[in-house]
């Protein structure tokens, strides 16, 4: 059976679905069975783990204590992004809730995968169900999955590649790798980002930026051993002449099981071997990154047979500089990934096939225009096989999808302090047709070291297969369809915010939003029965994000985060009133965190997270505090130990409705650079 999971169906996609139907219940209650594409098979551990076994690890090339000592808060401002306006400005500038995951901060609070990481963006709700699912949003909207509402308006890339499936809306996190010695940089926007990013940007986009082949020159191996996780992991970088870097890699890690809220065993632990290479050429003005990566693994299921995933990526990208600021780039990649239940012989496959090509230049002194356009072609098929009690098919089982964009945005310099920003996207996919996604922002620094700036702007979470063409049934007799009809879930967003230098010391980022949501989806009743998708849900959704750091002194620092949200969501006539808006999401009305970070000596850091996540209104879950700390001692140029522990304060605890228990668990680990 198929259960909720990496921020959509528990590392699987939905090929099979049971609805348990009481009668005088007024609840659907639902178990899953997921289906995936191509099985690969891996004993655990592989082979090679057992040589890199031997090898002490190693933080990475250049990732010497002295190179982790933090920027100044000054510093951090001219910190350079991308994400805001697709073009690099510095942090400070830009008019929007952004916040940035360093390379530093990365290394130092000891995570080891993507979501682990995210946690210490204080504008998004990171929520782990399962060693290999996690529920990961920004403002609002986690999804229920006794309904199949699912989290799927938050937009992820690595490098521009996004990593957004298509089929049901959300992303795969357990597909979702990379190193944490090789990532620069993650940059985080709460709000919408449709604009530049197109549809699916609703509610915040998460660029996951990587390192140069250059800045990861040597060797490095690592071994980590703990608890709840076990990894290893080799790398090697290098030059050819003066214009060519590469670096290759290969990791493998295993998480053992967590358990179910009843207290027995989950069995759902979870393996992946991956590798992968980056290839950068810089002759002259130009840069030429060629990267890719391979994985596959295997998921065990409660009650259900395993699943084993596998994908693999190569992507292109070519950055000219022209002269006089402007620059041109284009953007290629392909991404296979497959998913497949053992000896049910049930599945899918998904390839995509990606073209973007980006020209910025200035028009005067006051115009810095950014236009572009690109071509996403995804192709699927969905293996199901009939029979049991239920099954849920698609119909056609395979499709090949098209979505084209071309897009345009214009920042005027209108004085020495105020600047305006205006946009559009025209994006056509292919059940809603085109559909335009402007935005305005107007951003005025009211002092060298005070930005003040407002935003308005409209996104779109377009419809996939699974909002129009499954097909469930039960015996023979059909329950619920999709709507070929399906309308794109829209928001407008309205932001101010402001971002601020108080001293050297001390600098915080406040935003306030008001967010309105129009043909949200429903489960609702046809002309007749079945029951089928629909968009009869809108609402508004308000809040209040700020973080802020302090420098306590040369050696210290603390980052705090908050945010406040309250959502007013409404069901309009054609929706099934006992499922609620609780359809929608189960997302906690506040939390905070607050990081430490110390450097104790030249060759001992010591680094602690805490995290206050505040009551899941409905299903209720009460309101849980934790703790992560990582303890690093150099032992000398070349060789790092370190202690990690997670989930400190209580012995296990859950984190969202009928998801696991989440255990206390530490890891040490080795890093040796060579």
């Amino acid at each position: 059976m198929v259960t909720k999971g990496t921020e959509g169906l528990t590392g699987e996609f939905i090929v099979k679905c049971l609805y348990r139907r009481a009668l005088h219940a007024r609840s659907f209650r639902r178990t899953h069975q997921v289906t995936t594409g191509c099985r690969i098979r891996f004993r655990w551990p592989p082979a090679w783990l057992s040589v890199l076994a031997f090898l002490p690890a190693v933080n990475g090339h250049a990732q010497s204590v002295e190179d982790l000592q933090r920027l100044s808060i000054e510093d951090l401002g001219k910190v350079e992004i991308t994400s805001v306006s697709k073009q690099p400005q510095q942090l400070k500038t830009a008019a929007s809730s952004i916040y940035v995951i360093s390379h530093d901060e990365i290394i130092r609070s000891g995570a080891t995968s993507i979501p682990e990481i995210l946690r210490l963006a204080p504008n998004l709700f990171v929520s782990q169900s399962s060693p290999s699912a996690y529920i990961i949003t920004a403002r609002g909207f986690s999804g229920n999955i006794a309904d199949q509402n699912f989290t799927n308006k938050l937009l992820v890339l690595i490098d521009g590649r996004s990593v957004y499936t298509p089929l049901y809306a959300g992303v795969y996190w357990d597909t979702v790798d990379v190193l944490p010695e090789d990532i620069e940089r993650i940059e985080v926007i709460s709000g919408p980002g449709a604009t530049l990013w197109g549809a699916n940007a609703v509610n915040g986009v998460i660029n996951i930026i990587t390192r140069k082949a250059g800045d990861t020159q040597g060797g490095v191996a690592e071994v980590g051993v703990g608890n709840q996780e076990s990894l290893a992991a080799l790398q090697y970088g290098g030059k050819v002449g003066d214009d060519l870097a590469y670096r290759i890699y290969g990791k493998v890690f295993y998480d053992r099981a967590d358990d179910t809220s009843p207290g027995s065993g989950a069995r759902d632990s979870w393996y992946k071997p991956q590798g992968g290479f980056r290839v950068d050429w810089s002759p002259g003005t130009d840069l030429l990154t060629v990267q890719g990566d391979v994985y596959a693994g295997g998921e065990q299921q409660l009650q259900a047979p395993d699943t084993q995933i596998e994908g693999h990526n190569l992507q292109a990208t070519w950055q000219h500089d022209l002269g006089d600021g402007s620059s041109l780039q284009i953007l290629a990649y392909y991404d296979q990934s497959q998913r497949d239940v053992e000896n049910e012989g049930t599945g899918f496959s998904l390839d995509t096939y990606n073209l973007e090509v980006q020209h910025n230049f200035s028009l005067g002194s006051w115009n810095n225009i950014v236009w572009g356009a690109g071509e996403r072609i995804n192709s699927y098929s969905i293996q199901a096989r009939l029979g049991g009690t239920t099954s849920l098919l698609f119909v056609p089982s395979s499709l090949t999808l098209n979505l084209a964009d071309a897009f345009a945005e214009d920042r005027v310099t209108l004085t020495d302090r105020l600047d305006l920003t205006v946009g559009l996207k025209l994006e056509n996919d292919p059940w809603s047709g085109l559909s335009p996604l402007p935005m305005a922002r107007l951003s005025w620094n009211a002092t060298n070291d005070i930005l003040l700036w407002a935003h308005v702007g409209r996104a779109i979470r377009a419809p996939t297969p699974f909002d129009t063409d499954v097909v469930e049934k039960e015996g023979t007799s059909t329950i619920l369809t999709g709507n070929p009809n399906f309308l794109p879930e829209e928001l407008t967003a309205y932001e101010i915010g402001s971002r601020a230098e108080l001293s050297e010391q001390a600098s915080i980022s406040v935003t306030g939003y008001l967010d309105q949501y129009d043909h949200l989806k429903t489960l609702n009743y046809g002309t007749q029965y079945p029951l089928e998708w629909g968009n009869q849900m809108a609402g508004n959704v308000y809040g209040v994000e700020a973080w802020g750091n302090y420098q306590v002194l040369d050696w210290w620092r603390l980052s705090a985060g908050v945010n406040f949200q309250r959502e007013a969501l409404h069901l309009q006539p054609g929706a099934i009133g006992f499922l609620g808006v609780a359809q929608a999401g189960d997302d906690p009305h506040h939390q905070a965190s607050l990081r430490s970070s110390m450097n104790l000596a030249d060759d001992l850091t010591f680094d602690t997270d805490f995290r206050y996540v505040g009551v899941l209104p409905d299903p209720v879950l009460p309101q849980y505090v934790e703790l992560n700390t990582r303890l690093a001692w150099k032992l000398s140029k070349s060789v790092e130990i370190s202690l990690s522990g997670f989930n400190l304060l209580h012995p296990q605890h859950q984190e969202f409705p009928g998801a696991d228990e989440i255990k206390r668990s530490f890891l040490l680990d080795t890093r040796w650079n060579f």
